[in-house]
């Protein structure tokens, strides 16, 4: 049994290196509304990238980083990409498949979700610090997809902390989202100027109705805002004058961190809490 959930681990880990390959194309394209099904090719001289080239992680070492028919650096943050999906996809599968006994159609539909909406939280993290924007197809469009995916799991038998039911992600859709929306235009009639990006509106709306209410939007929400404030801070410091620091990003990894570490949150936080459901 063993040797089974040894073999789920692997797995999770080349899938999650080839997620990551896809993320990192929908990083550098979706931006620019380029199509997600064309081909691969050297964004400087626009040879195709053969297949032996598109190895996630090993053909950018093999490669030395660089395109191999015209030698222009190859942007690291695609190694990087598949390699940070590759890391959650395996803590994910260590946390949800305690041992082989977990590995079921729940389990695994459970893993896939989690992975899922992880990958989503990395493209818009990279896409809102390089451009500053939170594209739509991750944010407000991808709220159904949350909506579906409690429904789903709810119905394979997902229990405990795990599960999310769809009344409370409904809700946590309309309430975060709504709420945050009321910030931002309460913030810019007080203050004459945006206090929160729209962007991070609906991306609010998204996270809520993959994690529900509570307690995780709760959680996610007060990490974000500790981490957006300890940075905003630094950089201030740093470069001596206020600056506008991206909201996105923090919230994604804040509900990155909750999806996989959640519980354990809870249990220290709420002893006995976690295992009874929401």
């Amino acid at each position: 049994m063993m040797a089974l959930w040894w073999l789920g681990a692997g797995f999770s880990v080349a899938y999650g290196l080839v997620i990551g390959s896809f993320l990192a194309m929908c990083i550098d394209r979706l931006p620019d509304d380029r199509s997600l099904t064309t081909p691969s090719a050297c964004g400087h001289c626009q040879a195709p990238i053969r297949w032996v080239d598109n190895v996630p992680v090993l053909s950018f070492l093999w490669l030395r980083g660089r395109c191999r028919s015209c030698g222009t650096p190859i942007p690291v943050f695609h190694p990087l990409t598949e390699a940070l999906t590759a890391v959650i996809a395996l803590l994910l599968y260590r946390r949800i498949f305690a041992d082989a006994t977990d590995i079921d159609a729940a389990h695994a539909a459970l893993w896939v979700t989690r992975l899922g909406f992880s990958s989503a939280m990395i493209v818009a993290a990279a896409v809102d610090v390089k451009h500053r924007i939170v594209p739509d197809e991750l944010s407000i469009y991808a709220v159904p997809v949350g909506v579906l995916a409690a429904v789903g799991l709810q119905w394979l038998g997902v229990e405990g902390w795990w599960l999310v039911s769809w009344k409370s992600s409904v809700l946590g859709a309309a309430l975060w989202g709504g709420g945050f929306a009321t910030i931002s235009l309460v913030g810019e009639f007080a203050f004459g100027r945006p206090v929160l990006g729209w962007g991070d509106v609906k991306l609010v709306a998204m996270i809520a109705s993959f994690l529900g209410v509570i307690p995780g939007m709760v959680g996610v929400v007060f990490v974000a805002s500790v981490f957006g404030a300890v940075f905003g801070l630094a950089a201030t410091l740093y470069y001596q004058r206020r600056l506008y620091l991206a909201f996105g990003p923090p919230l994604a990894g804040a509900a990155v961190l909750w999806a996989v570490w959640g519980d354990v949150v809870l249990q220290s936080v709420f002893p006995g809490l976690v295992g009874t459901g929401y």
